[in-house]
């Protein structure tokens, strides 16, 4: 379920994911000043116990949806959804949720939006919503997730999981579920990768669950200067 196009545009169209997704897009992880904060085993770690959570306060998983953020939410809510599946017998509905043309700071970019895909295979109507992101920072992409999700219907809750939380909050944004709380400086990066096996990088939202290895590293100020980034 994608939003209509608006007069006298093109509907959007799908793309198929790279079959190795850097997110966002680097150039190897081994800059000077890059620090590992979280590794593939701890990255899966923490998604077993926010499956835990989710469960443990949904009062019943029946009327769950998860909803990613792209790009680094799509593999994030894969293996969230294979988990509570593993917890409860039954997997919840899976979407993809651009949130680019909801920023409130669109129009102070200097560089063109890039329009990522839209995937929601059903209403969000009387559901409870679980907004998963890898980093939230400012608050403001959250703040346009939000925004995108009322095209989709009228949720009964939205939850909100981040696999880090940096705490640079400009807008009042509370995350309910939380992988790991990293102090950074508001001018670092934050870098989340994930690699796809090549069968599953074109199955949507909600494919087989092919997620590869997956590691989140700060890269500090200074060694990349004038790089910070709102999340």
């Amino acid at each position: 379920m994608t939003p209509p196009a608006a007069p006298g545009e093109a509907p959007a169209q799908a793309h198929a994911e790279p079959s190795t997704t850097t997110l966002p897009p680097e150039s190897g992880g081994s800059e000077r000043g890059s620090r590992v904060v979280l590794d593939d085993e701890s990255i899966r770690r923490a998604l077993k116990r926010i499956a835990h959570e989710i469960h443990e306060s949904a009062d019943g998983t029946e009327r769950l949806y998860l909803v990613s953020i792209p790009n680094g939410g799509v593999p994030l809510g894969r293996i969230l959804a294979d988990n509570l599946e593993s917890l409860t017998g039954s997997r919840p509905p899976l979407g993809i949720l651009d949130t680019t043309l909801y920023r409130d700071d669109l129009s102070t970019r200097n560089a063109r939006p890039q329009l990522r895909k839209t995937e929601m295979p059903s209403s969000v109507d009387d559901r409870v919503v679980v907004l998963v992101e890898d980093v939230v920072n400012t608050g403001r992409t959250i703040r346009a997730g939000m925004d995108a999700l009322m095209d989709f219907g009228r949720p009964s809750h939205v939850r909100v999981v981040a696999l880090v939380d940096r705490g640079h909050r400009e807008l009042p944004i509370k995350i309910d579920y939380v992988g790991k709380n990293i102090p950074t400086q508001p001018s670092d990066k934050v870098v989340f990768t994930a690699e796809f096996e090549p069968e599953s990088a074109d199955q949507g939202a909600d494919g087989p669950t092919r997620v590869g290895a997956m590691g989140l590293s700060v890269i500090e100020s200074g060694a990349r200067a004038g790089e910070g980034g709102s999340r």
